[in-house]
């Protein structure tokens, strides 16, 4: 049985696929590989750490 591919039925398009693993057949997956996830939806950017109005600094910081 080593070295042989199951066949099972795409979960997307439910036609017959013998691949490695489960999961959408070639074509399934070069079709959403072509039209989702190629760019992304939106940039992510860093914003400066603001520490709350209700946060004091350390008490043994400001002892005298």
């Amino acid at each position: 049985m080593l070295g042989d591919v199951p066949c099972f039925v795409c979960p997307r398009c439910l036609t017959d696929a013998d691949e490695e693993f489960y999961g959408p057949c070639a074509g399934c997956r070069q079709h959403l590989q072509a039209h989702q996830g190629s760019e992304p939806l939106t940039t992510i950017t860093e914003v400066a750490y603001e520490p709350k109005m209700n946060v004091t600094p350390n008490a043994v910081a400001l002892k005298d």
